[in-house]
């Protein structure tokens, strides 16, 4: 029997915990920022953010999320899952 999409998005959430950060490189990290956003956010969230927390990492972090908004949150999840699962699999964790 599959396992549920959203008890596997929590696996991969705690396994992503487990991926040494500096590993990744930085545009897969804004991805994986995305989708989780996308995956999290309800329809009521939108990309608005305050005028003083206006700064380059808020804007690359803002951007990563509109890459990604026109999925499906079921989608974002299926996609940070594989992105996951992989960087697991290449790093024999």
């Amino acid at each position: 029997m599959e396992k549920d999409l959203d008890i596997l998005f929590d696996e991969a959430f705690k396994n992503a915990q487990l991926i040494q950060q500096s590993s990744v490189p930085i545009d897969l990290q804004l991805i994986l920022y995305g989708l989780y956003k996308q995956a999290t956010s309800d329809d009521s969230d939108s990309f608005h953010f305050r005028q003083e927390t206006q700064n380059l990492r808020s804007a690359f972090k803002l951007n990563a999320w509109m890459q990604v908004n026109h999925l499906t949150t079921e989608e974002a999840k299926k996609r940070y899952i594989e992105i996951i699962n992989k960087l697991m699999k290449e790093r024999n964790l």
